[in-house]
């Protein structure tokens, strides 16, 4: 798609016509079939990709390209090429989109070479911000390259995002030279087939390093003299990034990771971006399209473990692979202006709207003692100055402030439902509660909204569903980095994730065995709360130890909920459900 001059003629073989659209030209070929130019009904150029015709007679095809444009659909269009129109069920199915009219990154770096330091910065920035829309859509997209990135005026424009999947997993697909995308832009998890690990959006976070790698480069950062070569550096060796320099390069060589879980996000890509990057910011009302699209991103995705295989366990404590990405900055309204192609571009985010004010929850829950108690008071008595410090030292009993979010969990808020894990793992509403369930023995997490708090108090009923299982809330939980609070029928553990000590995942605490065990499929009531670096938990209004839980090694970050296993005990599914949460922006 690089200008309707530079189309190619239809070939006697081509269709002239189809589902209304009259094709004018041809603008490519690649995995799933022929992209043309076309006019649409109302003589505005679109891009219409017909799928090969050995995929339009699978069955199991079209359901899945159906059920991926629907969610492809879904992503904001501010820096992607839209999805219009696709049909399916049509002999040869279709999909219509936007029609972009601008060079690919690809040709422009081998027509003019390396783009200059700020124009990368801005390209970088440009495509987070896209992958940011997409996995807030839920989408992977799953073929990032150079030549899926079009610069048009006013922004660069991502495309053929998610789409591929539906293809993949086909007959004729499975070899290494077969996979649907360009290898030389595969994460490695996609090369490893004896790994067998699921697909995440990690996998697009390593496809956006290798693009900006060759923008700024002009080289493929693994290139090999074959295919199955490249692969093998891929999985193996260490980018060559020679020409990339200061925190661009620090962020591709983050991106870059063998480990999916070492990955930052694509949303922590663009923290950095705008926060560190050389040009100078816009005020968020220059545009105001941008940004009311991008304040929605990244409020869908639901799988926030980039590698589950990672959490498989290996003794009694389950671990998380080491992860070295920092906590980024706090996200914020920013922009960035580049000079790219002669055109001004600019690009801009924004971050999703803190928790919305709710009326106190229904339900009492114990309060926090500011001294040592066995058993804290299940409510207290009013105070005109309620406290928020977890100190050993007296001070009067705190009275109960008003919940900044309150959900019942019997419907889709801030908490999204997922169902497409590869592994079958789901995270939905079912029965007046919000079901998570995993099939493998490993933890799975279910994102909700991304309040990043340091004081906090979260309060939620759990069940457990099945025998093994085990509620998992995490916690100041941020780029794979935080704490976990998991709690099993007889027992309830605190672990550390991604702090990057050599035993990663370590529990800071085992808390004494529950005096009673809980009753499968019966609510319980579940309170954690931490002040500085400080943390009480309770279960029912009972608090787990007299002394509260040391550990500062992370400040701030979200609250999220999954479920966990035990580890061998039981089988699959490992199911838990939970109800009536409540999030306060301090201990009391």
């Amino acid at each position: 798609m690089v200008g309707a001059d530079a189309s190619r003629p239809l070939r006697p073989t081509d269709p002239r016509e189809l589902g209304g659209y009259t094709l004018l030209g041809r603008l490519g070929e690649g995995g799933m079939g022929s992209v043309y130019l076309a006019r649409d009904p109302k003589d505005s150029l679109v891009a219409v990709k017909v799928i090969r015709a050995d995929l339009a007679g699978e069955p199991e095809f079209r359901q899945r390209f159906r059920s991926e444009v629907e969610r492809a659909k879904q992503v904001p269009p501010f820096c992607t090429a839209e999805v219009l129109d696709a049909d399916p069920d049509h002999d040869s199915p279709y999909l219509v989109v936007e029609y972009v009219d601008g060079p690919s990154l690809s040709h422009v770096v081998q027509q003019r070479g390396p783009l200059t330091p700020a124009n990368l910065h801005g390209l970088a920035i440009g495509v987070a911000t896209a992958l940011t829309a997409i996995h807030g859509a839920g989408v992977i997209h799953r073929d990032l390259k150079p030549s899926n990135v079009l610069l048009a005026p006013g922004t660069p424009k991502v495309i053929d995002f998610g789409i591929a999947r539906a293809v993949e997993g086909q007959p004729g697909n499975t070899r290494t030279d077969q996979l649907i995308g360009t290898v030389a832009y595969m994460a490695p998890e996609r090369l490893d087939t004896k790994a067998r690990k699921a697909l995440t959006p990690a996998a697009d976070v390593f496809a956006w390093g290798a693009v900006v790698a060759f923008a700024g480069t002009g080289r493929i950062t693994f290139a090999a003299d074959s295919m199955p070569a490249v692969a093998v550096r891929i999985m193996t060796a260490e980018p060559d990034l020679d020409g990339l320099t200061g925190p661009l390069r620090e962020l591709v060589e983050a991106a870059l990771a063998k480990d999916p879980a070492d990955r930052p996000t694509a949303r922590d890509l663009l923290d950095r971006l705008l926060t560190r990057g050389p040009d100078r910011a816009l005020s968020s009302g220059e545009l105001p399209r941008q940004a009311a699209a991008a304040a929605e991103a990244g409020s869908k995705f639901a799988v926030v473990d980039a590698d589950p295989t990672s959490l498989r366990p290996e003794s009694a404590t389950p671990r998380l692979r080491d992860s070295r990405w920092a906590k980024p900055a706090a996200a914020g309204l920013g922009a960035t202006t580049l000079l790219l192609g002669g055109l001004t571009v600019a690009l801009l985010t924004g971050a999703l709207p803190a928790g919305f004010a709710a009326a106190p929850s229904p339900t009492a829950s114990p309060s926090i003692s500011p001294t040592p108690s066995p058993s804290p008071s299940a409510s207290a008595p009013p105070s005109p100055t309620p406290s928020v410090s977890l100190s050993p030292s007296a001070s009067p009993q705190p009275s109960r402030p008003t919940p900044y979010r309150v959900e019942k969990l019997n419907k889709a808020v801030s908490w999204p439902e997922r169902a497409d894990d590869a592994d079958g793992a789901t995270c939905r509403y079912d029965n007046q509660s919000f079901l998570v369930t995993t099939q493998k023995d490993w933890s799975y997490q279910c994102s909700g909204p991304d309040d990043n708090r340091d004081d906090f108090r979260v309060e939620v009923e759990v069940a457990l569903v099945d025998e093994g299982a085990c509620a998992g809330i995490w916690f100041r939980y941020r780029a794979l980095r935080g704490y976990e609070l998991r709690v099993c029928r007889e027992k309830v553990r605190m672990v550390r994730h991604g702090d990057g000590d050599p035993d990663t995942g370590r529990t800071l605490m085992d808390f004494p065995p529950l005096e009673k065990p809980l009753v499968l499929g019966k609510f319980t009531k579940v309170t954690i709360a931490g002040a500085g670096s400080q943390f009480r938990v309770y279960v029912g209004t009972k608090e787990l130890t007299r002394v509260p839980v040391e550990n500062a090694q992370f400040g701030e970050g979200r609250v999220i909920l999954g479920v966990s296993t035990e580890g061998k005990v039981g089988v699959a599914p490992w199911r838990v459900r939970f109800r009536n949460i409540s999030l306060w922006q301090s201990a009391f």
